[in-house]
């Protein structure tokens, strides 16, 4: 059994890192430690979408145990095709990954083919509505997730207070670079940059300038915006 323990990490890691290990050939079972109810819907969302077996037993207040196991007898076990890939994807709670995720797989890059790929705008430093904090929190999650799809977005564009992800000091830098060596191109406003006065502590991508953004936008085959 494979152990994996991911208590305090926010969502959508630890249904992430419960994927990644099932994906192993080799490992029929997993035992996620969390510490929030919500994380273990998550997982049983995802393990029903595999048609994988699933339970769990709460240890403390903030303290629980997933345990996933494949179903020898499930074509689900097998190799995962794209489509059940995606169909999992979308049971997690995360609306807005989950249609990025089916988005990109539903429209993978086609060499040659000028309209295709993904555009995601990020115009906000922030997720949603509600308390700052969580949106800080939620616009992490969201961009981790980015880097976790089985086609990376060919553009990550970022607009207004979004340009703080890109600056130095943002906790998303690190996500942000490794979707660029994955290929994404990650791109700021100019505008946005000096109205904030984060010309000088760009820490990943580059600049652009609205035109430069109209003319992504235009050559992608989706685009979404958060």
């Amino acid at each position: 059994m494979e152990i994996i323990d991911v208590l305090g990490q926010p969502c959508p890691i630890p249904v992430i890192e419960a994927k990644k290990a099932l994906a192993d050939q080799g490992i029929k079972e997993v035992l996620v430690k969390v510490d929030n109810i919500a994380a273990v819907q998550n997982l049983e969302k995802m393990a029903h979408g595999y048609g994988h077996h699933f339970s769990y037993a709460q240890k403390a207040k903030d303290s629980f145990e997933v345990t996933i196991s494949k179903d020898a007898q499930s074509p689900a076990s097998s190799a995962t095709t794209d489509a059940s890939a995606a169909a999992a994807a979308a049971a997690v709670d995360d609306d807005t990954v989950a249609a990025i995720a089916a988005t990109s797989l539903a429209a993978p890059t086609t060499p040659g083919n000028p309209t295709s790929g993904l555009a995601v705008l990020i115009a906000r430093n922030t997720l949603g509505d509600g308390a700052e904090e969580l949106g800080k929190i939620l616009i992490k999650g969201f961009i981790y997730s980015l880097t976790e799809l089985s086609v990376p977005p060919k553009h990550v564009i970022f607009l207004n207070s979004g340009a703080y992800l890109t600056a130095e000091g943002a906790n998303t830098v690190d996500d942000l670079k490794r979707l660029e060596q994955q290929g994404t191109e990650i791109l700021t406003c100019g505008t946005c940059s000096n109205y904030y006065q984060l010309q000088d502590r760009l820490a990943v991508g580059a600049i652009i300038d609205m035109y430069g953004i109209t003319e992504r936008i235009a050559s992608a085959g989706n685009t979404v915006s958060v």
